[in-house]
């Protein structure tokens, strides 16, 4: 046993690059790389163990630099407008209309601390490839659970509603699924039944395309009769097996997002190592001894990049599907965005026609079935979603306008909560009261003019940064992470314009981990070879 584990740990070192820097830098080290990978593991499901285990390696690398010493990343503009954004957020809240409020919300901004989480400890392309890969492996978790909780149904979908029963008394319509009554799931009309009756009034949720709302059903409304559907006024039932996807984080926009910067990593992946012929997916450092031995390793890493190609055409395909049943348009848009962008980067000449032709086939099948779906076009005005957002860029532009102080400092974070009836915010109250979704529009009004300006800043000088590392990288895995993650960022940035998707922590985080894992590969150029795929370190590790 003891040996097994010597065994892992001294893996582990390896692809960490953990030196021999003493017992307490070396614990340190590998608590920070252990629950880095546990983060990432973690990043596509839950958003409370995301947090535990970014904060444990966060914790653990603040001591390793307290031990020392340890080199630090140098300080440039990325950094600049980071932190600048950071410190101007602390700033507009001390001017907020409910600054206790704003400054609570201030400390959600410091997810952007993951970005140099992951720039600490990521020291080799093996580091890299290996985290890659537990993320993209973590995500098909949820992607093959979505088609299987499909299957599975859930719910009471109930069909010929009776104008005298009690769901129709309480407003519900034909091919609502019932989903649970006081807070407790049901999955049959006796269930349902069971459950009003023990009560005078039951909040029964239920679930409509595109909302998932309660109304209450009183028991007195429930009529006579020896089932459970009789009682309930209602001809027939099935299984709900119609609604947006949400995988394991609870919202089908934040899973969509989630999907979209890791389908676009995926897709980088699968560009750079379709695109780069098998001998230069080999180790730069290492002559060949003899022909015949260097046939036979050619030979090997070209069958292997075979698999891996089809693992991660497989990854995409099933990532893109699945993105597709969440029905939501902005990451959508954004992962078209990013694949042709990636195309476009990554592919040699010859092959982008076909390319091309594949995507807008993917574009137009995706908008049909949206259609289908939702019964909405990818641009449709007379969409409710997109009737609330038009009115939220009025009301946020109109209050940003009104004085200086809004325009310089903004209202504060998550001010309009309170204030927004003193503000003549969402309609006097007709529409739900929630955020601005949209990134630009929200730091706008909230946090002034510089927030924006800074936002900005950060994204112009990251995308920078990823297209200077892809004309210098070699490495397929490294062009492939970086092809991803300026893919993922272009659709993060485009969802961005219409979701305040920086102010979703999942996402939020797993955006600034992938940016810390790109600068770190930008940053380490030579840390070490170019890893054979995909039989580097990090892929033995994992096997």
């Amino acid at each position: 046993m003891f040996a097994f584990m010597a065994k892992i740990f001294e893996r582990l070192d390896r692809l960490a690059t953990i030196g021999d820097n003493g017992r307490a830098a070396v614990f340190a080290e590998r608590t920070a790389f252990v629950f880095l990978v546990l983060a990432f593991a973690a990043a596509p499901h839950s958003i409370s163990a995301t947090q535990i285990a970014g904060g444990i390696a966060l914790g653990a690398s603040i001591l390793r630099l307290a031990i020392g010493p340890r080199t630090l990343p140098a300080f440039g503009p990325l950094d600049a407008a980071l932190w600048g954004l950071f410190a101007w957020t602390f700033l507009s809240s001390l001017f907020s209309y409910e600054p206790l409020i704003s400054l609570k919300q201030t400390l959600g901004t410091a997810v952007f601390l993951c970005f140099y989480l992951v720039r600490l400890n990521v020291r080799s392309r093996s580091a890299a490839s290996f985290l890659v890969l537990i993320l993209i492996s973590s995500c098909m978790v949820a992607v093959v659970w979505t088609p299987i909780e499909r299957s599975i149904g859930r719910g009471v979908a109930v069909q010929g509603l009776a104008a005298d029963g009690p769901l129709a008394k309480a407003l519900l319509w034909d091919g609502d699924t019932l989903l649970a009554v006081d807070g407790r799931k049901v999955g049959t009309p006796e269930e349902v039944v069971a459950a009003i009756e023990a009560v005078e009034s039951a909040s029964v949720k239920f679930y409509r395309p595109d909302f998932e709302l309660s109304v209450d059903v009183k028991r007195a409304n429930l009529l006579p009769g020896e089932t459970a559907m009789k009682r309930l006024g209602a001809a027939g039932w099935k299984k709900g097996r119609n609604w947006r996807s949400m995988g394991f984080l609870g919202h089908y926009t934040t899973f969509a997002e989630v999907l979209q910067l890791i389908g676009s990593l995926a897709f980088g992946l699968l560009v750079a190592v379709f695109a780069v012929p098998a001998a230069r997916s080999e180790t730069a450092g290492q002559a060949r001894k003899d022909a015949a031995p260097g046939r036979v390793r050619s030979e090997t890493s070209a069958l292997r990049n075979r698999h891996l190609i089809l693992l991660l055409a497989v990854a995409v395909a099933g990532i893109s599907a699945v993105l597709l049943l969440t029905w939501t348009r902005a990451p959508q848009v954004g992962f078209v965005i990013s694949a042709a962008t990636i195309l476009f980067l990554g592919l040699r000449r010859k092959w982008l026609l076909f390319a091309g032709i594949a995507l807008i086939a993917a574009a137009l099948a995706g908008m049909f079935l949206l259609k289908q779906a939702r019964g909405v076009d990818f641009l449709d005005r007379t969409d409710e979603s997109t009737r609330y957002r038009q009115v939220m860029l009025n009301d946020g532009l109109r209050l940003w306008a009104d004085g200086p102080k809004h325009m310089m400092f903004g209202v504060g974070m998550d001010s309009i909560i309170v204030r927004w009836r003193e503000w003549g915010m969402f309609e006097g109250g007709k529409l739900p009261v929630s955020h601005f979704h949209s990134t630009p529009l929200q730091l706008l009004v909230e946090r002034g003019l510089p927030a924006l300006l800074l936002w900005l800043a950060i994204a112009g000088f990251y995308l920078r940064s990823l297209l200077r590392g892809l004309k210098e990288a070699a490495d397929p895995f490294d062009k492939g992470i970086l092809l991803g993650c300026l893919g993922g960022a272009l659709g993060f940035l485009f969802s961005g314009i219409v979701h305040y998707n920086l102010g979703d922590q999942e996402v939020a985080m797993l955006f600034f981990m992938l940016m810390g894992l790109a600068i770190a590969i930008i940053e380490r150029p030579a840390a070490a070879g170019p890893s054979e795929l995909p039989g580097s370190a990090a892929v033995r590790l994992a096997a």
